[in-house]
């Protein structure tokens, strides 16, 4: 292990951008920040779209840095490295100065559905699901696809197409480069020839020299420029050396890196995410393959998610419409505790949680939110927030079944405690409903993102040097009690499921 004192790493997300400070040598935080202290604004100038500036996410890498360096009181010549972790799918395009061209389209906007179709049935399903693994869907190809039909003008300026974490790492370093990880999230990369995918390029008539050039997730990435050095008080010259998509990375923070190995998130998005040492795809692309963060020719990991697009905003949702007006701030350990006053199956009430787009696991249907079997005489407001929270996990086991479906294993999950994890109304579900064992830790995509840059940097020697200091807060096992009251509370949700998916 070098000497270097200390590694940073930044979480650039939807709702909020997030950044901690380990001590090398420990492995242990020092210091973290969030910014802004409420949810990040998204913007949907239609149904179905989501856009966020750029330009934010870059407000608040600068505001979260100098609340860790007032915090951490450490001299910035003392971290010897910085990794960033970013929301998955988002498409950022910049013109020749590096100028954002539009705001950036982010991974629940729905916009470009019927342009990955499209392509899934005109280039073949069978070429796609063995080459792509996935189909096209609604992923940054297909978002690029949306632009060049619809705003031409915008297209023809295009210097570069990225994603928000290689727009982040350009602002630090001047430098226009993504990695093997980031290019297979667009659905652009050629799982056989494990090269970007030319023939969806040629598809859509997307010039080659639009994506930045391709750098290991592992390797020093460009360093701290004169420019960002100064704006977020940083020394020039500090190396960026690890990126990743926030689930990709979320499994990095957790230690999830080999064959057999699950990781779980419950913010924004809900997702279970699966590592797997062989190509896997699901005929209807209903869970998606990606490179995952370690992967290399000679020794192959690929991740495979299921993903949620409700899970965040859907609590967000009931803690402003359904707890305010108490005196005090509406609060999420609130919900919690009011939840787990309710029996389990929320005596019949059911919540499905798809009202925010298009929902992968549904095959990118737009099924809207629903409640179902509200009983005025039987139901309240402690029987809603338990059907939200039980709806939530049964979206993600309904994926769950669908990852088995392709081999892969789901026996043990580990998820940071943090989020919708905390609620233990939503640990015990987790664990009941899909039979796992839920360990949970006290990380979070930040430090993941620091501990990748300490081994892209090389201050690690390897990842088990990187997370020797993780361990274990707790761990929850299926209630045997509970087995069957969930066992029939899935029952009643899945039948509410199929009867909507069938109108």
């Amino acid at each position: 292990m070098g000497s270097h004192g200390y590694l940073l790493g930044y979480d650039i997300g939807s709702s909020s951008v997030k950044a901690s400070l380990l001590e090398t040598a420990s492995g242990a935080p020092v210091a973290s920040a969030t910014s802004p202290s409420t949810e990040l604004e998204i913007s949907a100038p239609r149904p179905g779209w989501a856009e966020q500036r750029p330009a934010t996410w870059w407000e608040h890498v600068k505001k979260t840095t100098a609340m860790i360096l007032e915090e951490s009181r450490v001299d910035s010549a003392e971290i010897g490295a910085i990794g960033i972790s970013y929301q998955m799918h988002g498409l950022v395009i910049v013109d020749k100065d590096g100028e954002v061209l539009r705001p950036s389209i982010i991974w629940c906007d729905s916009r470009a559905v019927p342009f990955g179709e499209k392509a899934m049935k005109e280039i073949g399903e069978e070429k796609c699901l063995r080459h792509l693994l996935n189909s096209p869907g609604n992923f940054t190809a297909a978002k690029l696809a949306w632009v060049k039909e619809h705003e031409p003008d915008v297209y023809r300026r295009i210097h570069k197409i990225m994603l928000p974490g290689d727009y982040i790492a350009m602002k630090l370093t001047g430098r226009l480069v993504t990695t093997p990880s980031g290019v297979s999230e667009g659905i652009m990369w050629d799982f056989p020839a494990g090269d970007v995918a030319g023939f969806l390029l040629d598809y859509f008539g997307f010039d080659r020299d639009f994506l930045p050039e391709i750098v290991p997730t592992f390797s020093e990435q460009g360093r701290i420029g004169a420019g960002a050095a100064e704006e977020l008080g940083l020394k020039k010259g500090t190396p960026v050396s690890y990126r990743g998509g926030d689930q990709p990375n979320n499994a990095l923070s957790l230690n999830v890196l080999n064959p057999g190995e699950v990781a779980a998130t419950a913010g924004t998005s809900g997702v279970v995410y699966g590592v797997a040492d062989r190509p896997v795809s699901d005929s209807l692309s209903r869970v998606n393959t990606f490179v995952h963060v370690n992967y290399s020719k000679d020794c192959p990991r690929y991740g495979v998610l299921l993903c949620v697009n409700g899970t965040g905003i859907l609590n967000s949702w009931v803690k402003h419409n359904l707890m305010s007006g108490e005196g005090a701030a509406p609060d999420y350990r609130r919900m919690d505790e009011s939840a787990a006053e309710a029996p389990v199956g929320s005596e019949g009430l059911v919540v499905l949680p798809y009202g925010n787009g298009a929902e992968r696991t549904l095959g990118n249907r737009s099924l809207g939110g629903v409640v179902h079997g509200l009983d005025f005489n039987t139901h309240s407001r402690v029987h809603f927030l338990r059907a939200v929270q039980e709806g939530i996990v049964f979206a993600l086991n309904y994926g769950v079944e669908i990852m088995r479906g392709t081999g892969a294993a789901v026996e043990k999950v580990r998820a940071g405690n943090a989020n919708m994890f905390i609620s233990p109304v939503f640990r015990e579900a987790f664990a009941t409903v899909t039979g796992a064992e839920l360990q949970l830790y006290e990380t979070d995509g930040a430090q993941g993102a620091a501990r990748g840059a300490g081994i892209g940097a090389g201050i690690y020697k390897d990842a088990h040097e990187a997370f020797k200091g993780l361990g274990t807060t707790c761990t929850v096992g299926p209630s045997r009690s509970s087995r069957e009251a969930y066992r029939e509370a899935y029952g009643r949700w899945s039948e509410v499921l199929s009867r909507n998916m069938s109108q």
